[in-house]
């Protein structure tokens, strides 16, 4: 079959069929991208690759307003003074370095002259940076044409997965992942390795809210230039290492869409809560706002500056001296996933110490932790059956064949409670349990123990595990 006749058959295409169809035809990524542009347009791919620079125009002007004198409320005049005195290196890759400070500078335009959006604006930022350093890098003009058309297809599945706000869906997520399928393109790589670049590159951007609603001062900077960084980064990984990523994009895509309103419902109501007394606002629109409304406005900043200062207060004194901060390293990857369960495990053990030969463990988790126990079983292992420290990586790697070895049983349970990690012994003398919440690395909230609260927290402390309240 043709590419065309693919592309008919797969209609409408996810970005994992355009994938597929590319590798299945071993051509480049974009060429499928071109094709079904034309089939659905009607258009020559000469025309094609023209419309899709005529959309890019205007923001191509707003990086010109950005650099030369243009001012935004939250991004100040960036552009220029990253320009005016010739291009500051923030990074010494100078393509990388002119994208990233052209984003910039459309950020500043956005707000002086507007974009045309895709997802939202802030992923028109990276996609117009990126043209422009293209542009100024020697690339001729087929090639920057084709790479502006593979951003704006991808940024254009962000666009309907947009519902609400959030940066995760915008100028960071669908930034990020459509500079990750350029850099992946530019450095020749595959289809295969154009979908690890993206799957890498939308991780981090998961329900990152705006920041928030583009009215504080500076942040949107390293949102938006965050794009361009992280998708550099996916793609340097994705084309010169092996590292495995097995995520299907459509997989990775979608999650990030079912998270985005949640975030939007969940996470942006606590920024907002503290990043409010921040927002930039002008004088001649609060001339509009009564002065009751404005005192009942002050009033409320000051009881969240208030909360905030008690809050760090209270974190403060939970922070150890800095020759003490680090605290014991932690075999598999993750404090969250590995420490707080295996240290949990620590504790059943030292409960059980005198009570003889083990012969059941029972492990409940809760559903995060029981998804992850490829990492944590290994440890939770080690630290109930042989009391071993989450820096035993020799003992990690033998625990589960050493258990096995000495007879022991073990079901493990996927738990409801957020944060459970119950560890239950049973052995020849006895029973001993510890009800636990995570709370990563070398601290655990108690919840109960038998056959003593008491003493599971003496043997937490004498361990040097943290604990801390529910």
């Amino acid at each position: 079959m043709s590419i065309k006749d693919l592309i008919v058959e797969k209609s409408p295409l996810t970005i994992g069929d355009i994938l597929s169809i590319a590798e299945t035809e071993g051509v480049p990524v974009v060429e499928v991208v071109l094709e079904e542009a034309m089939l659905m347009t009607g258009l020559t791919r000469e025309e094609v690759l023209r419309d899709v620079m005529d959309e890019l125009a205007h923001n191509l002007e707003a990086v010109e307003v950005g650099i030369k004198d243009g001012y935004s409320p939250i991004m100040g005049t960036v552009g220029n003074d990253l320009t005016k005195d010739g291009m500051v290196a923030l990074f010494q890759d100078d393509f990388i370095n002119k994208a990233l400070i052209y984003t910039l500078a459309a950020q500043v335009g956005n707000h002086v002259i507007g974009l045309n959006p895709c997802a939202g604006t802030g992923d028109s930022c990276p996609y117009t940076g990126f043209v422009r350093a293209m542009q100024e890098s020697g690339y001729d003009e087929n090639t920057v044409s084709e790479t502006a058309a593979l951003m704006l297809k991808i940024g254009s599945y962000f666009r309907v997965g947009k519902t609400t706000t959030g940066c995760n869906m915008e100028g960071f997520g669908a930034g990020a992942t459509a500079v990750a399928a350029a850099v992946t393109a530019l450095k020749g790589g595959s289809p295969k390795d154009m979908e690890r670049a993206m799957v890498l590159a939308i991780s981090p951007t998961v329900a990152v809210p705006c920041t928030p609603r583009v009215m504080v001062p500076g942040l949107c900077g390293t949102h938006i230039g965050g794009a361009i960084l992280v998708g550099n980064l996916s793609a340097g990984l994705a084309v010169h290492t092996t590292i495995e990523v097995n995520v299907p994009i459509d997989v990775m895509l979608t999650m990030a869409a079912e998270v985005h309103p949640v975030s939007a419902k969940e996470v942006v109501p606590i920024v907002g809560e503290y990043l409010k007394p921040f927002f930039k606002t002008k004088e001649e629109v609060e001339n509009l706002i009564t002065d009751e409304v404005k005192s009942e406005e002050k009033k409320e900043m000051q009881e969240t500056m208030e909360k905030a200062v008690k809050k760090a207060k209270a974190m403060a004194k939970g922070v150890s001296p800095i020759t003490s901060t680090l605290g014991q390293a932690v075999v598999g990857g993750s404090s969250q996933a590995v420490g707080s369960p295996t240290n949990a495990a620590r504790i059943a053990h030292h409960l059980g110490k005198e009570n003889g030969k083990i012969q059941k463990i029972t492990v409940e988790l809760y559903p995060e932790l029981f998804a992850r126990r490829g990492i944590n079983m290994p440890g939770v292992i080690m630290g109930a059956v042989f009391g071993a420290p989450t820096s035993d990586y020799v003992l990690y790697k033998e625990s589960i064949d050493r258990m096995h070895a000495m007879g022991i049983h073990v079901d493990v349970i996927k738990g409801e409670d957020y944060g459970i990690q119950k560890i239950t012994i049973q052995q020849e003398k006895g029973t001993v349990m510890i009800d636990t919440l995570n709370r990563g690395g070398g601290r655990v909230v108690i919840r109960d123990a038998s056959p003593s609260k008491a003493e599971a927290v003496r043997i937490a402390e004498s361990l040097g595990i943290v604990v801390v309240e529910e």
